[in-house]
């Protein structure tokens, strides 16, 4: 199979043009999403926002089957993030708490999935998801959910971004730190339960976590963080159904599409770092400066920082 069969002759079967819909929409959306959380350093409490959706895919397959899935996640995504927002805004220790909402609600929908008839058949696609087997009614759906999202991020970017760089600052100009986190944490619960509807509640966090972080990599302008993310989000979702189509068809390998593409997110990050810090290493010595262990990693670091 040729590298233009996998990348343009594969979309013309109308399973993968829904992927690839679906995939499109998600991934720039949970791109941009993960952009903030890349910033507010919100990784933990994402993680926790992806395991607490799970019991909510658990009840909502049980009740309704596959149409139960998405409203199910809806539900527990928005419980969750209100949960792990009063969590964070408490006097409660938040590592500590986000761990116990996590271990919790993944050991209910375990137990929940546990009933079903098939049980090793649903935890797998809960998991690792079905993004080749994706309802045409659900195609609309998941691009809604996906929208209000971006709508939340894009009706108070500036002021997550102030949040981000200045909290006293942003209290101080009058923002609310409640309702801005709570405003994130919804928007990324949204993203999850359409990730979990798709790669599974396992993969999603790649989605909202390795875009921000390459954006972070690869520049330091603050606003073109957010467009190098969804683009590189995008290329990633197509490549990797690409590369599962052409791996699955072309060379009789089944890989699951969904962790195909998080495996080309994680590829192309791991990429993307090396050449960051292989053109580090080269400025320090233009510069004539001599390169210390671990120098590099904080530049890296310290990249990040001067985004503001």
């Amino acid at each position: 199979m040729s590298p233009a069969d996998a990348l343009f002759g594969a979309f013309s079967l109308p399973f993968m043009w829904r992927a690839l819909v679906v995939m499109l929409v998600l991934s720039v959306i949970a791109g941009v999403v993960g952009v903030l959380v890349n910033l507010r350093s919100l990784e933990f409490i994402t993680d926790g926002l992806t395991h607490a959706v799970f019991p909510g895919l658990a009840v909502g397959l049980a009740v309704g089957g596959a149409s139960g899935v998405l409203p199910g996640a809806a539900v527990a995504a928005l419980i969750g993030a209100v949960l792990l927002t009063w969590l964070m805004r408490s006097g409660i220790a938040s590592d500590a708490g986000i761990a116990v909402v996590l271990t919790a609600a993944f050991s209910v929908g375990v137990i929940v999935v546990s009933k079903s008839d098939d049980y090793a058949g649903a935890l797998e696609t809960l998991l690792f998801g079905r993004v080749l087997t994706i309802p045409p009614s659900d195609v609309v759906p998941l691009v809604v959910v996906s929208a209000i999202a971006l709508l939340l991020v894009a009706l108070t970017a500036k002021q997550q971004v102030f949040r981000a760089f200045d909290a006293a600052g942003s209290r101080a100009a009058g923002n609310s730190a409640f309702a801005l986190d709570l405003t994130l944490n919804v928007a990324v619960a949204l993203v999850v339960v359409a990730g979990a509807s798709t790669v599974g509640s396992l993969l999603v966090l790649a989605l909202l976590v390795v875009p921000g972080a390459v954006a972070r990599l690869l520049t330091g302008r603050l606003w073109l963080l957010f467009p190098l993310a969804g683009v590189f989000a995008a290329l990633a979702s197509w490549f990797g159904l690409a590369a599962g189509f052409a791996a699955s068809v072309g060379a009789g390998i089944d890989l699951p599409a969904g962790s195909t593409i998080v495996a080309v997110f994680v590829v192309a990050y791991g990429v993307v770092l090396v050449g960051r810090l292989i053109r580090d290493a080269a400025v320090r010595r233009a510069q004539g400066r001599p390169t210390a262990p671990g120098e590099a990693k904080s530049s890296v670091a310290a990249s990040g920082e001067g985004a503001a």
